[in-house]
């Protein structure tokens, strides 16, 4: 969806799901990059969902929020990267959160600026942020919304290498081919 900025809303989420799933399956894929279109990786969550979104249950799948995508992104038996260029923010972040690895272009800029529209991270980013950053980075950004730099954010863990922009997906693809160029029993 780059004319929305690629937000997330339920029939992005539900595709992304549909195609993890055939991938788990798939033994001819050994890894999988997760990328955005129009140089932006994701800006976050479609927030004209969020009222379907509030009219959900606290308990069950919430569909609007992916469901269980996102603990199934965290154990996918295969590795996934995020190929970042432009912006990751919010549910954009999480989803980068949630790959195994990130790749993203210089000026990427990566944020949960959720608190900002009086909501938190849904897709699990919380805990995902602590476990990157630790405890009083993630705090800093959970409780602000400020974005950080690409550099930022490869200081602090969150992505493991930066690259010229406009490279990223071509960076990603080629870490993926060599990681899949390795003995399946690694």
């Amino acid at each position: 969806r780059p004319k929305a900025r690629n937000s997330l809303n339920e029939a992005v989420l539900t595709a992304l799901n549909t195609e993890l799933v055939a991938a788990r399956h798939d033994d001819e894929i050994r890894a999988i990059v997760l990328t955005g279109a129009g140089g932006i990786f994701c800006a976050g969550a479609d927030i004209t969902n969020f009222d379907a979104i509030r009219d959900q249950s606290l308990l069950g799948d919430r569909a609007a929020l992916g469901g269980t995508i996102w603990a199934d992104l965290g154990r996918f038996p295969k590795p996934v990267l995020a190929a970042v260029e432009g912006l990751a923010l919010g549910g954009g972040c999480e989803l980068a959160l949630a790959c195994d690895i990130v790749i993203a272009g210089e000026s990427a800029k990566f944020g949960v600026p959720e608190v900002k529209l009086g909501v938190i991270p849904g897709g699990g980013g919380t805990q995902r942020l602590i476990q990157a950053v630790g405890k009083s980075k993630a705090m800093a950004l959970l409780l602000t919304g400020d974005f950080l730099s690409a550099q930022r954010a490869c200081a602090a863990g969150i992505v493991a290498e930066t690259v010229p922009d406009g490279t990223a997906l071509e960076a990603a693809v080629a870490m993926a081919q060599r990681i899949a160029a390795n003995s399946p029993l690694a």
